[in-house]
């Protein structure tokens, strides 16, 4: 490094560094407070966008409760409209539980597919998926709902997707694979939020059938008087 030894000599190279390094000094600044400007923007434009997308939300959930078609068809929209929108799945959540009052369950597994597709979370996407589970078994749809229930949830639904698995096996007449289903989900805790659970076990318990005892016929005894 070169040592300076007068205050000239110290401002004649800051003016030779600028004359070579300015333009390049100055493009950076530039480009820099450009960046910081335009970055702001984006963040102000992307809050903007987010409640306007929140405000749509909540006023679809309000026209849910007051008109049932006029909801179908914005929420229809809405979802087409904000694709990668954390707002879609419940807006698909909310389109299924409508659909699934009419018992149109074509577009119940629809919605709640969209709502798997597009959650922003793993919780929402298990929600979803068990939903979708319990549609397919009662359309007896049960290789598609074990599908749906192995489609990697996490650990804390476990006794839902358990309970799940049993109603699908007891419905196919597979008590034993009901029955092992019913206890998983009752050691994950299930009780605890399906108080049936207990209830299904029992009515699943094995009937223990004693062997049937064979009835013996005494033969009848001959004394000496009788024999002559």
């Amino acid at each position: 490094m070169e040592i300076y030894q007068t205050e000239e000599q110290q401002v004649e190279a800051i003016k030779g560094y600028w004359a070579k390094n300015g333009m390049t000094i100055s493009a950076g600044i530039f480009l820099g407070f450009a960046g910081f400007i335009g970055f702001n923007f984006y963040q102000d434009n992307q809050l903007e966008q987010e409640l306007a997308v929140s405000d749509s939300y909540q006023t679809l959930m309000e026209q849910s409760a007051t008109d049932a078609k006029a909801f179908t068809e914005n929420g229809e929209k809405f979802i087409s409209e904000n694709g990668n929108n954390s707002y879609v799945s419940l807006t698909a959540l909310a389109l299924a539980k409508e659909s699934a009052t009419h018992k149109d369950w074509t577009q119940v597994e629809k919605q709640l597919t969209t709502a798997i597709e597009s959650a922003p979370t793993d919780g929402i996407k298990a929600i979803a998926s068990l939903r979708l589970a319990r549609v397919q078994v009662q359309l007896e749809q049960y290789s598609q709902a074990f599908a749906t229930l192995n489609n990697n949830l996490p650990e804390a639904f476990t006794a839902a997707i358990e309970e799940i698995k049993g109603d699908a096996y007891l419905q196919q007449g597979k008590k034993d694979l009901a029955r092992n289903a019913y206890q998983t989900a009752i050691a994950a805790d299930g009780i605890a939020t399906s108080p049936s659970l207990q209830i299904k076990l029992d009515d699943l318990a094995q009937v223990i059938t004693l062997p049937t005892t064979k009835k013996v016929v005494a033969e009848p005894v001959v004394t000496e008087s009788e024999d002559k």
